[in-house]
């Protein structure tokens, strides 16, 4: 089994593709990060066609990442095992919508298990995938 350093690194390699993919610059995440030179976001995040290998980034370069928005949320989400987001909290929260979305899962949910629906009383793939898109509605609210 690999070790955590080995993984973090190459997903570091993996934002730093898709950076120069989506044309985000070092010298933006330099700037908006607020470090002094590039040769640090260098060292975290080295030219993949290189042979350097990237110095694992820290927790504290991950939080100045995050707290400056220097690079997007959805990037710095590779870090994290599969399965895991890091999300923003939101500023508003409109609690009618949130509750209709509550209702309308709760809605779904009770007709998956009907002894007439896709696999009687268990929940279908079929019935599994909507609920999951109203589950992901619900997280992202």
């Amino acid at each position: 089994m690999r070790d955590e350093n080995s993984i973090v690194r190459e997903r570091q390699l993996l934002i730093r593709r898709e950076m120069d993919r989506r044309e985000i610059a070092i010298k933006a995440v330099q700037l908006d990060g607020g470090w002094k030179d590039p040769s640090t976001v260098l060292s975290y995040f080295p030219n993949p066609e290189g042979k350097k290998e990237p110095a694992t980034m820290s927790v504290a370069a991950l939080y100045r990442l995050i707290s400056t928005k220097a690079l997007p949320i959805d990037l710095l989400s590779l870090f994290l095992p599969d399965g895991y987001q890091i999300v923003r909290v939101p500023e508003e929260v409109d609690h009618n919508e949130f509750a209709d979305w509550v209702h309308e899962y709760l809605a779904e949910k009770a007709r998956a298990h009907r002894p007439d629906s896709e696999d009687g009383p268990a929940i279908g793939p079929g019935e599994h995938n909507a609920l999951c898109r109203k589950v992901v509605r619900l997280k992202a609210a």
